[in-house]
């Protein structure tokens, strides 16, 4: 098991630690309740330095990222990142990932922990002919995310930058906390507002110690992983894994904003073949109607009872107060206000399919 550089740190604040994509980290400190809510109404860090990056230079950089990502990363400038997935060969997806444009020939990808050998693998297998200049950075860097409505004001004290404007998925790199050069990114997966900072894992100790005592007058705290998972969940966020993974075609799983067939990349033909016949099943939302929490790999049912797909990701919204959920569906049941049913041990309790995010802000 390996352990971020600040695993001694979130021991010594009481957290709740827990094996995660080959990390040790933290879950929870306080409970998954006070935690959503600090982020929702104020300002919370989560460290997630168990995220992969890769550096990807030189004149071939862009063709290599072209290829193997499904976005138009032609259209970034510097200081501009993308939302994009990798797409395998077989209709289904070996990651989601953001690609960051630093200079004109040097672009930073942040992959999946649970992904970045595979990712790594995939992607040096088409470098083969292409030949960029590709570094696996992430053993390096640590990444903290400074999350909630307060974060900007909270750290404003700790960097030159305005932070406030900092566009939704822009960065800058500027010196932050004492350290001359760190990337500040708003690439957020709470849909609260924030950022996140990118530096080298011997820094990492003395940006937390900075933002939590800037943050304090804030009620600044720190945030686990569970905290992150209904806050995503709330925006109806993708988490590979549960709601896309190497089965699940970008386009089933909603995600054909990020698919360009501008261009030629890993399996672009069969996945434009697909979008040209329309897909049979659909990544949705939904809401119960009744009090119960669906769990991911819960049945999904008709209105009548009869499967027709499975719960990838569910919980108690904590902002709602009520059990939501996403799942595939076939499309006839995938229309905004159908009714379906999600089977909670002996009980088929009523949901209605929405369309994310959940949680309106």
């Amino acid at each position: 098991m390996k352990e971020i550089a600040l695993s001694a740190t979130h021991k010594a604040l009481g957290a709740k630690m827990v094996p995660f994509a080959g990390y040790n980290m933290p879950v929870s400190y306080e409970g998954v309740t006070v935690e959503h809510q600090t982020v929702r109404e104020g300002v919370g860090v989560f460290d997630v330095s168990h995220m992969g990056e890769f550096l990807i230079e030189g004149p071939k950089a862009l063709e290599l990222i072209q290829k193997v990502t499904s976005n138009d990363a032609s259209k970034l400038e510097e200081g501009r990142a993308q939302y994009s997935c990798l797409p395998n060969e077989t209709g289904g997806v070996v990651d989601d990932l953001i690609v960051y444009r630093v200079k004109p020939e040097t672009y930073l990808l942040v992959v999946n922990a649970s992904n970045i050998e595979k990712d790594w693998a995939h992607i040096s297998k088409y470098n083969e002919e292409i030949g960029a200049d590709m570094r696996n950075l992430s053993e390096a860097y640590s990444l903290l995310a400074i999350q909630g409505p307060k974060a900007a004001e909270a750290m404003q004290s700790l960097s030159s930058v305005d932070l406030a404007g900092i566009p939704f998925y822009h960065f800058v790199v500027g010196d932050f906390a004492g350290i001359p050069y760190v990337i500040i990114s708003a690439t957020g997966y709470t849909g609260s507002g924030g950022f996140e900072i990118y530096c080298k894992n011997e820094e990492v100790q003395q940006v937390w110690d900075k933002v939590m005592e800037a943050g304090a007058s804030y009620g600044i705290k720190p945030i686990g992983l569970a905290a992150r998972d209904t806050l995503r969940l709330e925006m109806g966020y993708c988490l590979y894994g549960n709601d896309i993974d190497d089965t699940t075609s970008p386009l089933e799983a909603g995600l054909g904003w990020i698919t360009k067939f501008t261009k030629d990349f890993v399996n672009s033909q069969a996945l434009k073949a697909q979008k040209e016949a329309g897909v049979t099943r659909k990544l949705v939302g939904f809401e119960l109607e009744d009090r119960g929490i669906p769990r991911q790999g819960y049945t999904i049912t008709d209105a009548d009872g009869a499967p027709i797909g499975e719960v990838t990701s569910g919980t108690m919204s904590p902002s709602l107060g009520k059990g939501i959920g996403m799942g595939y569906v076939p499309v006839s049941h995938a229309q905004p206000g159908t009714t379906i049913g999600i089977q909670i041990r002996k009980n088929n309790l009523p949901a209605t399919v929405v369309r994310p995010p959940f949680y309106k802000g």
